[in-house]
């Protein structure tokens, strides 16, 4: 037997939505109509007073003089789970401006909050242009309008969809209430807009990792940006993650050209680099702290969770004051930094591994970056790494047979997509009209000529975006064995997942929220359908003088921002820059545009986050704040 299905509706006038929702209902369905006015002066409508009758007659409860921001006072806690809640057309009456009808939505979502249940739904109909989202049309100014996605943010609620409100499709309903008076008023185009409730911005505490590098064991601070990324297992076997499998399916497909082995041998998120050939700027450098007996047990004061990942081990939960201190005139930690990229693996792993020609070794991992802030621009992301030992003269032909193998793996899984090969040399690449994403890796150590993975949206459209999702080449560092080479790919599956899958923001790939994960359950790979519509955007400028005599370092001022709003920040751009005719000084103007894709931002947790940033960039780049 289906439990009892629960509604709300607040705000009737003369009860006719209440009345025709109850017929069409079904029996597991229980009805609670509310109204602000008394019953003695909404009975004198007719109307009203034959729909009230009916309801009662239908076993549908009635409340009268319930104020809509005050729910909870009015329902004993054992009934105040409700699966949804209806609000119609809301208005504080007589001539009330946008302003007031705004603190009404502010705090009827709030309201909404304390007695709906946990994956219930808000629905709540505006007038033509009401609601302030680009489903009006024509779509009023921003300010002229009830803002309605903010002031369901301001009680965590979403948009989650968004619809035309049809007369006919409620039979016997007679809007009313025109001018707190008993008059009808014009729904044309009026939407019904449902809300449902985020998932809250989480404050992740410090995470310490522990590993073993060199001979020693080494502790280190996983950077605040990915310590709810680093260890989320997209790629474990259980997984129902697109990331998972699209890798599965690449995988499947080149085992039919290829004899495939999985590389299973943990590979550290540490790798040692020397700092001239690994940039400063875009690596995020790590200085350990060695220890020659390192405890088992997890670090620090508070309780901790001990993870096993990639050979580290993950303490948990540490206390704010056990965070490891970076050592200055550690030499053995100076050249260590977060992997940027599984290549750097390339070497090391010909060296251990016995190769034979045609047996193809895939490496999978995530792999991190500082980066500028784009939504096609990732700051971690999932690489797969296939190398393949062939005799010498004959790389070309292996590298064609791997394109061919990932193209068709590519069409399958969405026959849209346009996937092709540019050959050139890196520095051409760099320069060319191509836009290649930063993911694709330009490595002094590969082959000059490489061939980059480009998958282009849609194929009609000349002008469709595209991302260079891989790149393929010709290692020089041979094996032991002289007469074989190395060939291999490397594909970013994050970038490849938002293409087949229709994502429009990276950030989407990392959201904790079901409803993403549910629209790939068992492996199926489908159009993405964004749960969270028209999100709320909040701008924001900032001005600052440059340290003279040193060069502004955009990317760090890009990972701050990512850092202090728990990647809210969508867009920075620069508006302005100036230098000073006297003293030659820099001064920079940058817009910030917050936005989440998946939770409800507020405009005060927009503003303290942005408060947090100018204190940040003064204290981390030795600006002066203008």
């Amino acid at each position: 037997m289906r439990p009892t299905r629960r509604l709300l509706l607040v705000g009737e006038g003369n009860f006719s939505f209440s009345a025709a929702l109850c017929d069409a209902s079904d029996l597991e369905t229980h009805v609670t109509a509310t109204c602000y006015e008394s019953e003695e002066r909404v009975s004198r409508q007719a109307l009203a007073k034959n729909n009230i009758q009916h309801l009662r007659g239908k076993g549908a409860e009635v409340c009268f003089c319930v104020d809509c921001t005050k729910l909870k006072d009015y329902f004993l806690p054992a009934k105040r789970k409700f699966d949804c809640i209806y609000f119609n057309f809301p208005h504080c009456g007589r001539k009330a401006g946008v302003t007031k009808n705004r603190e009404l939505l502010a705090k009827f979502f709030c309201s909404c909050a304390e007695v709906l249940a946990e994956k219930g739904e808000v629905h709540v109909a505006l007038c033509k242009g009401q609601g302030g989202t680009p489903a009006d049309q024509p779509m009023r100014e921003w300010h002229n309008s009830w803002q309605v996605v903010a002031m369901a943010a301001g009680a965590g609620f979403i948009l989650s969809d968004v619809h035309p409100f049809n007369l006919e499709d409620v039979h016997g309903y007679k809007c009313t209430g025109y001018r707190s008076q008993d008059k009808s008023f014009s729904v044309e185009g009026a939407l019904n807009h449902i809300f449902s409730r985020s998932l809250p911005f989480q404050h992740p505490r410090p995470v310490i990792c522990q590993t073993q590098l060199e001979g020693k064991w080494v502790s280190f601070q996983v950077p605040e940006i990915f310590v709810d990324k680093i260890n989320r297992g997209f790629l474990d076997i259980n997984s129902h993650h697109p990331v998972r499998t699209i890798n599965e399916k690449l995988i499947a497909e080149l085992s039919q050209t290829f004899q495939v082995q999985r590389v299973d041998q943990s590979l550290s998120l540490l790798h040692r680099g020397h700092q001239s050939s690994v940039s400063q700027s875009d690596t995020f450098w790590i200085i350990p702290n060695t220890e020659q007996n390192p405890s088992t047990e997890p670090v620090g004061k508070g309780i901790a969770r001990g993870v096993l990942f990639s050979g580290l081990h993950f303490c948990r939960d540490i206390d704010q004051y056990d965070r490891m201190k970076a050592q200055e005139g550690d030499q053995l930690s100076e050249y260590y930094h977060l992997r940027s990229s599984l290549l750097v693996y390339i070497q090391d792993v010909v060296q251990r591994l016995s190769f034979l020609p045609g047996t193809l070794h895939v490496l999978t991992g995530p792999v991190f970056r500082k980066c500028l802030i784009s939504p096609h621009t990732l700051p971690v992301f999932h690489e797969t790494l296939f190398i393949c030992a062939v005799d010498k003269g004959t790389e070309g032909s292996c590298i064609q047979m791997l394109m061919d193998n990932i193209k068709n793996t590519i069409h399958s899984l969405r026959q849209s997509l346009l996937c092709f090969t540019l050959n050139s040399m890196a520095e051409e690449a760099k320069s060319s009209e191509t836009e290649l994403n930063d993911s694709v890796i330009f490595d002094s150590q590969l082959d000059k000529t490489q061939y980059f993975i480009y998958v282009k949206t849609d194929i009609s459209d000349s002008t469709a975006n595209g991302s260079c999702v891989g790149t393929l080449s010709a290692a020089p560092c041979g094996t032991t064995n002289g007469d074989l080479g190395i060939v291999f790919a490397s594909v970013n599956l994050d970038l490849l997942a938002m293409q087949i899958c229709g994502i429009s923001d990276w950030r989407m790939l990392w959201s904790l929220d079901e409803r993403f994960l549910n629209q790939f359950f068992g492996g199926e790979l489908k159009p993405f359908k964004n749960f969270s519509l028209h999100p709320s955007s909040y701008v924001h400028d900032v001005s600052f003088w440059v340290p003279e005599c040193e060069q502004f370092d955009e990317i760090a001022f890009h990972t701050i921002a990512r850092c202090v709003s728990q990647e809210t920040v969508m867009s920075i751009q620069l508006l302005d820059s100036f230098q000073h005719p006297q003293t030659g000084q820099t001064s920079l103007c940058y817009r910030l545009t917050f936005q989440s894709c998946d939770k409800a931002l507020t405009h005060q947790q927009v503003a303290e986050m942005q408060m947090r940033f100018r204190k940040e960039i003064q204290q981390c780049l030795r600006v002066t704040l203008r």
